[in-house]
Parts: structure tokens; C-alpha cells; sequence
């Protein structure tokens, strides 16, 4: 086949062997008005395809002569049950100089290999071919059946709907609670996002401040037990969810360790993204997202799986690809070119200044900060660096130590090892690419924060800690390498 030439050009085919699979084929084809020749060694059925008007004759495929019957064809779809004459009519067909695009049937993986090997293009497993049809099938039930329970639990739900994010919320938990605010409007429910910490990165502040997106701090909040009904959505970054009020719908990429027992559950670790979710949620209740949603689940998708170069599914990008044309894109680049803040600014230049790599791995001390969400930002840059595939940036405040960490070790889950390093003396949690841990400063230290011992807290604090993530690592700590 000629390199210009495009299946969609094609108007002539040929089907060598038409049993139901082949039948199936003609019949699509003929009535797309495309040229279509049946080879089959079974006369009664050929003279049964003649009946149907369908242009057929009796020649057994796996003759080398078949050959020259179909050298006139744009396509050849070798169909046959019987896998060792589509073989031989493969074979056949490449030795005759054929440049035909060939579609064959195989019956295993053994047999897909030996046709591949002999020159087809594209190589069928029917079975395979059917497992995929039937796992989307189930995929797309349970979707549908899911959808119906949303609805009617949102349909059911009086006195609101508190949508919580997870705690410093990130676009991902952001958008997945802008979605699901939406979905609860089309039921006449009316429901607010709640958030504890703080936003404190520059595009989630922008994203948050340009979408006109309405948060309300968890403490300004009235009680949960005012709200009809309890959400958590991307909620497991905060760890194990610590929410006293009964929770009624949870909807996450991440697996909680414990039952959490809410009326509606809907956790896929198969996506990257809880946009990708909610994003389902919007097509299967047939809703037009508006721009402001639209451009949130698209930003929060990109953001999770960093610009579709991280864990990105299929269904990440489907999703991507639904919303694309209703999402502002203009304020996307806004979103993404935020100037930097002095705080981050100086946490980086910190970073950079102290720190030490062991192998690919880089640790640093930020100091004394103010800006806790800097960290974060520090260490994805500081996984630029040549070499390094591993980064930990760690700071000081509010009578804790803050740390941040990325990774992009295909060997190496980060959110595991800063748990097995810290949580047995802090908060820690994460997954497969990044991770945070939070831990009271007096475990460290046994002593409170002042002026005066600010430098000799610093030291203890950097020499316990780096000590630890190294040894978590699986690399020794030393001072012999700052990566310069």
C-alpha cells in the first residue's frame, strides 16, 4: 500500500472468508456504497451471499492463487475462523508483491505474533476485540446506574449540599466541587464549597480569582450538621477524611484506606484526575457544561496529570477532549502564567542554596517560611535539575515542619515513603509522583520557637529530617554534594 494512501480514500475491498464475522463486514460496507468482493470455499453459503445482491464467488483462501483475485483491491479483511488459511492467504498475498493494506483474524496471541510476522497491518483477536466491547459495555452501565443514584440522592436532599475539597485544595478538588455544585443546581439544590488551609499557590489563586469561583472557609462555615447532606470530592490528599457529620457522597481517584460508609461512593484509581470523574458525571446527565465549569475540569484534569505527561488514561484525555471546545482558553493561559510571589521566590533561592543530592535524589531546607504552598512549587522546580528524578523541599512554620515532595522515578511511590519515613510522628500522604508531610516542630526538638534559637531549631530540625528521607530513599545522608 502507497504511503499517500488513506483507509478513508479506499473504495475497493476484498472479504476472504465470510462466516458471521465477514457477513457483519459486507453488509456495513455495501451500505456505505463501497466496492466489495467475497472469496469464500463454501458454496452454499457463497450462493446464499449472491441471493443478497453481495458480490461473491467460490475460491478457497488459502490457494496462492487467491492472490491475483484480489490484486485489484484497495483492502483485503481476511476474516476466516480456520487461522491457518488466513495464514497461508497472507503469506500468499505479500509473496505475490501485494502492497494491498491487509485487516486478518487471528484466534491468540501466538497467532496475532506469526500474522504480524507474515505482513498483515492490522491483526483481529476476536475474543479480545469482545472483552473490550464488554468491559465498556459494563463501564458505561455502571455509569449510567451510578448517574441514577446521584440524582436521586440529590433529588431527595433538603437544607443544601457542603461540598468539602480536600485541605489546601489543588484545581483537581477545586473543579471536581465547581462540577458537582453544578449537577446539584439541575435538581434545584443549592450547596457551597468548603475548604480548610489556605490557597496558596499563585494559579490556584489565579484560577480560583479569574473563574469567579466562590469557596468559603470550613471555620466561617455554618455546622455540617446544618447541611442536608455531606460531599467529599479528591478528599484523600488530606489523608483518611476527618469529618465528624455523616458523609453522604464521596467521589475520588484515590482509595480510601477505611470504609467510609457515605450513601453514594464513587472511587476510579483507573483515572488520574477527580475531573475526569465529574466530568463523566456532566455528559451521562447530558448536561452543557458552562464556560466557567467546563474551563475548571479542563485545568484541573491538566493539572493533575501535568499536562497529560503524567499517569494520563484514556479516559483523561476523553474527557479533555469533551470539554475543550466549551472552556475559555484565554483565561487558561492566564491561569497558567501567573507571576511569582517574592515568598516563592525566596523559598526557591533557599532551595536552591542548601540543598544536597545523593545520587538522583535532592533534598533542601527552605528556613523559616510563610508561605507553606511555595514548597511545593519549589520542588517541581528543583525536578528540572539534571539528574535529579527525585526532590524534597522542607520549611518551617507555624510551630511545624512542612515538607513537600515530586518524583518522577517510575520506581519510586513517594507518597509511600514519606509515610513510611514520617507517619509514625506526623501527618503524611501522597501518592506514586508527590507527596507532603506535616509534623509538630517539638517532636523534632522538645522546645519552643523564639528569636533566639530560631538557627539551632533550623539544625536540628534539618539534620532529623534529611537523615530520615534519605534512609527512606535508600541512599545515605552527607554533606559531600550540593548537585553544583
Amino acid at each position: 500500500m502507497s504511503a499517500g494512501v488513506t483507509i478513508s480514500s479506499m473504495s475497493t475491498y476484498a472479504i476472504l472468508g465470510c462466516g458471521s464475522v465477514g457477513h457483519a463486514v459486507a453488509e456495513e460496507l455495501a451500505e456505505e456504497g463501497k466496492s466489495v468482493l467475497i472469496l469464500d470455499k463454501d458454496e452454499s453459503r457463497v450462493e446464499a451471499l449472491r441471493d443478497q445482491d453481495l458480490n461473491a464467488q467460490t475460491t478457497d483462501i488459502a490457494d496462492p492463487a487467491v492472490a491475483e483475485v484480489v490484486t485489484d483491491r484497495d483492502v483485503v479483511l481476511i476474516l476466516s475462523s480456520d487461522v491457518e488459511a488466513n495464514k497461508a492467504a497472507v503469506s500468499a498475498i505479500r509473496e505475490n508483491g501485494g502492497e494491498q493494506f491487509i485487516v486478518v483474524r487471528a484466534s491468540d496471541p501466538v497467532s496475532e505474533d506469526e500474522l504480524s510476522g507474515l505482513g498483515a497491518d492490522v491483526v483481529i483477536n476476536p475474543s479480545e476485540v469482545i472483552a473490550d466491547s464488554a468491559l465498556r459495555s459494563l463501564e458505561s452501565g455502571e455509569l449510567e446506574y451510578k448517574a441514577r443514584q446521584l440524582a436521586d440522592l440529590l433529588d431527595g436532599t433538603d437544607d443544601g449540599l457542603a461540598i468539602l475539597t480536600h485541605d489546601n485544595p489543588d484545581p483537581d478538588s477545586i473543579a471536581s466541587a465547581v462540577a458537582l455544585q453544578a449537577i446539584a443546581a439541575e435538581y434545584n439544590l443549592e450547596s457551597d464549597i468548603l475548604y480548610d488551609g489556605e490557597i496558596g499557590h499563585q494559579e490556584n489563586r489565579a484560577f480560583v480569582n479569574l473563574l469567579g469561583i466562590e469557596l468559603v472557609r470550613l471555620a466561617d462555615a455554618p455546622p455540617l450538621s446544618k447541611y442536608g447532606a455531606v460531599a467529599l470530592v479528591d478528599h484523600m490528599k488530606s489523608s483518611e477524611p476527618e469529618v465528624t457529620a455523616e458523609i453522604d457522597v464521596f467521589i475520588d481517584h484515590f482509595e480510601p484506606d477505611e470504609d467510609i460508609g457515605a450513601a453514594f461512593m464513587d472511587v476510579r484509581p483507573n483515572v488520574s484526575s477527580t475531573s475526569t470523574i465529574l466530568t463523566k458525571y456532566i455528559q451521562e446527565f447530558d448536561l452543557s457544561p458552562s464556560e466557567a465549569v467546563a474551563t475548571a475540569l479542563l485545568y484541573g484534569i491538566r493539572s493533575e496529570t501535568l499536562d497529560f505527561k503524567r499517569e494520563t488514561t484514556p479516559a483523561d484525555l476523553t474527557a479533555a477532549a469533551y470539554l475543550y471546545p466549551f472552556a475559555n482558553h484565554d483565561t487558561l493561559e492566564q491561569v497558567e502564567s501567573p507571576s511569582m510571589s517574592a515568598e516563592t521566590l525566596d523559598v526557591l533561592a533557599e532551595a536552591i542554596q542548601n540543598r544536597e543530592v545523593q545520587g538522583s535524589h535532592l533534598v533542601s531546607n527552605a528556613g523559616f517560611i510563610r508561605d507553606r504552598d511555595a514548597l511545593g512549587q519549589a520542588a517541581q522546580h528543583l525536578l528540572k535539575l539534571e539528574g535529579i528524578t527525585t526532590t524534597a523541599v522542607f520549611g518551617i512554620a507555624d510551630e511545624k515542619i512542612y515538607l513537600s515532595a515530586r518524583s518522577k522515578d517510575i520506581r519510586m511511590n513517594i507518597g509511600k515513603v514519606l509515610q513510611d519515613a514520617f507517619e509514625d510522628i506526623g501527618d503524611a500522604g501522597g501518592h506514586s509522583t508527590q507527596g507532603s508531610v506535616e509534623i509538630p516542630l517539638g517532636i523534632f526538638t522538645g522546645i519552643e520557637t523564639n528569636e533566639d534559637n530560631r538557627g539551632t531549631l533550623l539544625k536540628l530540625t534539618e539534620e532529623a529530617v534529611r537523615r530520615k528521607l534519605f534512609e527512606a530513599m535508600g541512599v545515605e545522608s552527607s554533606e559531600s554534594s550540593n548537585g553544583s
